[in-house]
C-alpha cells in the first residue's frame, strides 16, 4: 500500500501477536517478540523495519532499564551489602574466565580475549526474563531473585567503566604476569615461521585496505617489508600468494624484534585498536630511536599523544577525508588546482592544525559555458611569489613555449575573456588556460618555473 504508518502499525502487530501467541502456547511473551524479531529480520523488509522502528526501540529500552531498576530492592540491597558483593566479584570473575578462555581458544591473542572477556562481563538482559520466569514457577526464591536482581543491575552499571579500562588492563596484565610467557606460546611465535634478518626494510602492523594497498606499491618498488597481522585466516590466505606476512601481535616486544624492529627504517601502523598502536609505537621507539613510525588514527584528537610517544607521521582518516571533501568541493567551484594543493599542504605541513582556521580564497571563477567542458582547461593562480606579475601575455610567451592559450584572466570580481597580447599579468589573477593536458602541464611548469627558466623563455 506504500502506507508508511500502515508498515508501522504490521510490524508492532506481527511482534506483540507473535508474543501473545506464545504465552498463549506456555512460553514467555519474551520468546515471542524475539521470535517476531527473527522474522522479520529475515525478510526484504527488515531494513525499513528497523529504521522506523527505532524511536520505539530507544523508548523502549529506557523504559526497560527503568522498570528493572524499579524492580530492584535498596532496603533490601542495603541489609545484604556483602552478599551483593560477593556476587558482583564472583560473576564478574566467572564471565571473564569463561570468555576469555572461550575466545583464546578460538584463536585470539591472551590480550584480545582478556579484553573481550571484560567487555561482556555483565549480566545481559535475557537474564532477568529468565530469572523471572524461575520465580513465577518457584525454581528461585524472593531472595535469591533480589540478590541476582541487585548484583546484575551493578554489574550493567559497572560495564561502560570496565570497558573503559579494558584496552590498558588487558595488556598490563598480560605484559607484567606469567601470562606473558603463555601468550607467546600461544601465538606460536616459532623463529623459523619468521623473516631471516632483514634491514632497511618496512614493517606493516595490519593487513586491512591500507596495509594491502602499501604492500603492493612496496613490493612494485622493490623495498623489503614484513607483514604482521593478529587474523589466522589472513596470514593464511596471504602465505600462499607469496606475501612476506606472519601472524603475531604487534603489541609483544619479542615479535616485534624477531621481525627485526632494530634492523628496519620504517614501521607503519594501520590497525584501528587505539590502545594497541600506542603501545606499539611505544615498544618500536624503544627497540629502535631511529625509526621513522607512521600511524593511522580515525580521529585527529589522537595525533598529539601518539606523537609524544614518538610517532613521526600520524594520518587520521577523519582528516584525510576532511581533505579529500574540501578538494573536490573548491574544484566543483573550479578554483586554481595549485591552490587546493597549496591548501592541503599547508594542513599537513602545519600537523593538521591550519584545518580548523582554513581560510579560502572567497572569490570564485565564474562557471566555464558549456563549450568548454568539452576540451581540457585548467585555471591557475598567480602567487605573490612568483616572477610572472608584471609581464604582459605577449612577453610571457605562453602559446609559442608550451602550446597552451590563455583564454581568460579574473581579476577581482571582473573577468577578462580573449585578453590582448599586451595585457599585464598581476599578482592575485586567475589565469583560465586551455589545450592538450600535456600542454597544460607544460604551462604550469613554465609559470613556476625560477628565474632563470623564465629569462630563458623570455630570450
Amino acid at each position: 500500500t506504500r502506507s508508511r504508518e500502515l508498515f508501522i502499525i504490521t510490524i508492532i502487530l506481527l511482534c506483540v501477536g507473535t508474543a501473545l501467541l506464545t504465552s498463549e502456547l506456555g512460553l514467555s511473551l519474551a520468546l515471542g517478540a524475539f521470535l517476531a524479531g527473527i522474522v522479520i529480520s529475515e525478510s526484504e523488509y527488515a531494513s525499513q523495519a528497523v529504521s522506523d522502528i527505532l524511536p520505539f526501540k530507544e523508548s523502549f529500552t529506557g523504559l526497560f532499564f527503568i522498570s528493572i531498576g524499579m524492580l530492584m530492592n535498596l532496603q533490601f540491597l542495603s541489609t545484604h551489602l556483602l552478599t551483593d558483593a560477593l556476587v558482583v566479584v564472583g560473576i564478574l570473575v566467572l564471565k571473564v574466565l569463561i570468555i576469555t578462555l572461550t575466545a583464546f581458544v578460538m584463536s585470539k591473542s591472551i590480550t584480545h580475549s582478556l579484553r573481550a572477556g571484560l567487555y561482556l562481563s555483565q549480566i545481559g538482559e535475557f537474564s532477568f526474563i529468565l530469572a523471572l520466569a524461575g520465580r513465577k514457577f518457584g525454581l528461585i526464591t524472593e531472595d535469591f531473585y533480589q540478590i541476582f536482581l541487585s548484583a546484575s543491575v551493578i554489574t550493567m552499571f559497572l560495564t561502560p567503566f570496565l570497558i573503559s579500562i579494558a584496552p590498558s588492563f588487558s595488556t598490563l596484565l598480560v605484559e607484567r604476569t606469567p601470562l606473558r610467557r603463555f601468550d607467546k606460546t600461544r601465538r606460536g611465535i616459532d623463529k623459523e615461521a619468521y623473516p631471516k634478518k632483514k634491514s632497511d626494510h618496512v614493517i606493516i602492523v595490519g593487513f586491512g585496505l591500507n596495509g594491502s594497498n602499501l604492500a603492493r606499491v612496496l613490493r612494485e618498488s622493490e623495498i623489503p617489508y614484513a607483514i604482521l597481522e593478529l587474523s589466522a585466516n589472513t596470514v593464511s590466505k596471504m602465505k600462499k600468494k607469496g606475501e612476506p606476512i606472519y601472524y603475531g601481535d604487534g603489541t609483544s616486544s619479542e615479535i616485534l624484534h624477531t621481525l627485526g624492529i632494530a634492523r628496519a627504517k620504517v614501521l607503519v601502523v594501520a590497525i584501528s585498536d587505539a590502545a594497541a598502536t600506542r603501545r606499539i609505537v611505544q615498544i618500536a621507539k624503544k627497540e629502535n630511536p631511529a625509526l621513522y613510525v607512521i600511524v593511522r588514527t580515525r580521529y585527529t584528537k589522537e595525533i598529539e599523544d601518539l606523537k609524544k610517544l614518538g610517532a613521526d607521521e600520524v594520518i587520521p582518516e577523519e582528516f584525510e577525508t576532511s581533505v579529500e571533501i574540501f578538494s573536490r568541493v573548491l574544484d566543483h567551484y573550479h578554483m586554481p588546482g595549485n591552490v587546493i594543493a597549496e591548501h592541503i599542504r599547508n594542513i599537513r605541513k602545519d600537523s593538521y592544525r591550519v584545518l580548523r582556521t582554513l581560510e579560502l580564497p572567497k572569490k570564485h571563477l565564474r562557471e566555464r559555458s558549456d563549450v568548454l567542458r568539452t576540451v581540457e582547461t585548467e585555471s591557475y593562480q598567480i602567487q605573490e611569489t612568483s616572477l610572472v606579475p608584471g609581464h604582459s601575455i605577449q612577453e610571457l610567451r605562453i602559446r609559442s613555449e608550451t602550446g597552451a592559450t590563455v583564454i581568460a584572466v579574473q581579476r577581482g570580481e571582473n573577468v577578462h575573456t580573449n585578453p590582448t597580447p599586451g595585457f599585464v599579468i598581476q599578482s592575485g589573477d586567475i589565469l583560465v588556460m586551455i589545450g592538450k593536458r600535456e600542454d597544460i602541464r607544460s604551462a604550469i611548469e613554465y609559470l613556476e618555473s625560477d628565474k632563470s627558466a623564465v629569462e630563458k623563455y623570455h630570450r
